[in-house]
């Protein structure tokens, strides 16, 4: 039997189409996928995302120990408040997760994981942890709603007790505040502007209730993604994984050589990628005329006469119809040469596309020349 979260009952209360996803009930829209996600881009939307951890890890040697177990640099973090997002990386520099790290205090620091990789996340960081003074607590109590949207930090400002609302407001991107067991950060995964709020489970449904009173759409899973793509963002399993490193994956940003030499799990794997070469690169695509890109679709020169997909040294990573842009846009892995026009398989078919820059929308507006 599937895990339900703590919002469950509202969910069926609004008769969401609720799907398995990660081994949790979860909603994958209330009825309208293109309506909800262009609540988020015009106004606010609100998501369920307590499927994912909340994983605290509190102790003298926190700091020094998310500074080797991860490829950013903790360091950054240094300011109570801050966050950072980084990936995860095995020895071979494939990634096991991409996260968020909070640093909320002393030797106080919250991150936030993947719901499909909870358990493997969890058992990776003990096993790093255990000559450590560290302790990792999985907080099973705590939910995560996350609000987004242009007017998401003023609504969501109405509900928030009014000391935390307050301080809120002040708050700039990736930085966060805390009072006991609430957290709120002004970081996301649309695109938009918002908060992820973390709070206790038995606090949810008031939390979710008080925001649909205040004008907050509930959105599902379906439009979170189509949401993230546009937005350029990464979905772990698909554009990034354990046998691909970040240099493969548009993640390079997120690697902290530092000059000092800072050592971290996966770092003589990711100098030896950069010093043989990094072949594949992630990309941006955006398919000319009528058809959806999807994940696995193959990937080919414009000029190739070779009908095999087999062949194509390419592949579609995400793909979906993007509801702001009105057409199929994609994320996709090629050869590092390749530039400008493609061909991508759809069903039986060979339809051109073109490498574009991402993200394809910012700010709720096109980033892409038509």
């Amino acid at each position: 039997m599937a895990k339900r979260t703590p919002l469950y009952d509202a969910h069926v209360a609004l008769e969401a189409k609720m799907v398995d996803f990660a081994g949790w009930d979860m909603p994958i829209d209330y009825g309208s996928q293109i309506a909800e996600h262009k609540a988020v881009r015009d106004n606010a939307g609100m998501f369920d995302v307590s499927h994912m951890a909340v994983v605290d890890i509190h102790g003298d040697e926190a700091r020094e120990f998310l500074r080797y177990v991860m490829a950013n640099d903790i360091a950054k973090a240094d300011d109570a408040g801050r966050a950072i997002y980084t990936c995860m990386l095995n020895t071979r520099g494939g990634v096991i997760d991409d996260l968020i790290v909070y640093h909320l205090g002393g030797g106080f620091y919250r991150v936030v994981v993947n719901a499909a990789t909870t358990k493997k996340d969890l058992a990776w960081l003990q096993s790093q942890a255990r000559e450590r003074q560290v302790e990792i607590d999985h907080r099973e109590d705590l939910a995560i709603i996350a609000v987004q949207g242009p007017r998401a930090r003023e609504l969501a400002g109405e509900v928030l007790d009014d000391d935390l609302a307050a301080r809120a407001a002040k708050l700039k991107p990736f930085n966060a505040v805390v009072e006991g067991d609430i957290s709120v950060g002004r970081t996301g995964y649309t695109g938009e502007d918002g908060y992820e709020i973390v709070l206790p489970v038995a606090d949810a449904p008031g939390m979710w209730k008080r925001l649909r009173q205040a004008g907050v759409a509930p959105v599902g899973l379906g439009a979170r993604d189509t949401l993230r793509l546009e937005a350029g963002l990464n979905l772990y399993g698909q554009d990034m994984d354990e046998d691909r490193t970040p240099l493969e994956s548009g993640l390079g940003w997120t690697v902290a050589f530092d000059p000092e030499g800072r050592e971290f799990i996966g770092r003589d794997a990711l100098e030896h990628a950069k010093a043989e070469g990094v072949p594949m690169k992630l990309v941006g695509l955006v398919l000319e005329g009528r058809g959806v890109m999807r994940s696995h679709s193959a990937v080919r020169e414009a000029d190739s006469e070779n009908d095999d997909a087999k062949a194509a040294e390419g592949e579609v990573t995400s793909g979906s119809y993007a509801p702001t842009l009105s057409r199929s846009i994609g994320l996709a892995r090629v050869p590092v040469d390749w530039q400008d026009s493609v061909q991508v398989q759809i069903r039986d078919k060979w339809l051109p596309a073109r490498i574009v820059a991402y993200p394809f929308v910012r700010n709720g507006k096109s980033r892409i020349d038509d």
